[in-house]
């Protein structure tokens, strides 16, 4: 039952880590269509697919890993498979849009749980330097959902009905949950359990709030997190409508995405030489630039910038996001000592509701121009600075690296 080749271990994590990217982006060629089958009010509503499912993820997040640390990394995978399974089938079926989101919602919290759990059954096995090879291999697979994703959900809708997409999430929890059950052992050893406890969270998230360095880079994250679902909620009403891209939708989404990527591989190269608070700092004032230039091609062309600049600028506006990801919630754990565990739960909280909610109203304005989407991203850059150089000075005795 154990898996013995550690290849498989890796692509197992793999395929449970992905299974949250899959359920969002394989979703966006067909945003709009369900909206408009289902009923929705306004056509802005669409993003409430996105939001909502990232909504369930922020609480389930919250909740999932602390369980696993008392009742074992498998059973609380198999609880996340079976919710994200139910909430999957409820969005098949759904005959109107209330019962899409709230199924997209319990889809997102299941989802949550092999999400988290799952870097949990690395740690449990590796440490250091191993596990940090081992998530390399992962998150080169996890960057490669967002890049191809999109194509296979307007692949299914050039063979089918947008339902199919939520059968094959049906079907890719099966498959997760007994590729778990039949080759992986438990990974958590009965003495190394210890007991949940609310107070713990508290406790943590006391700890979090009253620490400037990872409330400042908590912050940081809840911002730069609010751009992406902020752009995962209108991206396919900015480039399939405002620009007429219909079907290409995905090859931009998937083409956009490999600037991420490069990012990783440009930050897992560099980022011991530069320094994480180096290159956060450049990425932010990049970002910023990016939007700016943005806004003011938006002016110019009364919010319609042709659509090679958005060519042009996308794609070093999400290089830059990409080195902040990995980056600031690192720094924001960094003071956190042995509380990381926790910490990082409660840090990874704040960030994802602060996306949702700042995400999600920003994406509401969007009215068929680039007015509203520059403006958001050009603020949540100047914030996420601002929320930087505010942990930064909460930093003593440490000499300044940009």
């Amino acid at each position: 039952m154990q898996t013995t080749r550690p290849n498989e271990f890796i692509a197992l994590i793999a395929f449970l880590t992905a299974l949250m990217a899959m359920s969002i982006d394989t979703m966006l060629p067909a945003v709009g269509l369900i909206a408009n089958q289902l009923g929705a009010a306004n056509p802005n509503d669409r993003q409430f697919i996105v939001l909502f499912f990232f909504l369930g993820m922020t609480f389930g997040q919250l909740i999932f890993g602390p369980l696993s640390d008392s009742f074992g990394r498998k059973p609380i995978i198999y609880i996340g498979l079976v919710l994200y399974a139910v909430g999957a089938f409820m969005c098949l079926v759904s005959t109107n849009y209330t019962m899409m989101i709230v199924g997209r919602m319990v889809q997102g919290f299941g989802g949550a749980s092999p999400r988290v759990v799952s870097t949990a059954m690395v740690r449990d096995g590796a440490k250091g330097a191993d596990m940090a090879r081992i998530m390399s291999f992962v998150m080169s697979v996890f960057m490669l959902v967002p890049i191809l994703a999109p194509s296979i959900g307007q692949l299914v809708l050039y063979v089918g009905s947008w339902r199919y997409i939520f059968a094959g999430f049906i079907v890719a929890a099966i498959i997760a949950s007994l590729w778990l059950g039949l080759r992986q052992a438990e990974t958590l050893a009965p003495e190394n359990r210890h007991d949940f406890s609310p107070a713990d969270l508290w406790a943590s998230a006391k700890l979090v709030v009253n620490n400037r360095i990872c409330l400042g880079y908590t912050l940081a994250s809840g911002f730069i997190f609010s751009a992406f679902t902020c752009y995962l909620g209108t991206s396919q009403q900015i480039f399939a409508e405002q620009y007429g891209q219909g079907d290409k939708f995905a090859l931009w989404f998937g083409g956009l995405a490999i600037a991420i990527a490069l990012a990783m591989v440009f930050n897992g190269n560099y980022v011991k030489r530069l320094g994480m608070r180096m290159i956060s700092k450049w990425a932010v004032r990049g970002f910023l630039v990016v939007w700016a230039m943005m806004l003011g091609a938006s002016i110019v062309y009364a919010g319609h910038p042709p659509l090679i600049v958005l060519g042009l600028l996308l794609p070093w506006s999400f290089f830059c996001s990409g080195l902040t990801f990995g980056n600031i919630n690192s720094l924001a754990l960094e003071p956190m000592g042995h509380n990381a565990g926790m910490a990082a739960a409660i840090s990874g909280f704040i960030a994802s509701l602060m996306a949702v909610i700042l995400g999600g109203v920003s994406g509401r304005f969007y009215d068929g121009t680039m007015y509203p989407i520059s403006f958001a991203f050009l603020g949540f850059g100047a914030l996420m600075w601002l929320a930087i150089e505010w942990a930064e000075r909460g930093r003593t005795g440490e000499k300044s690296e940009a």
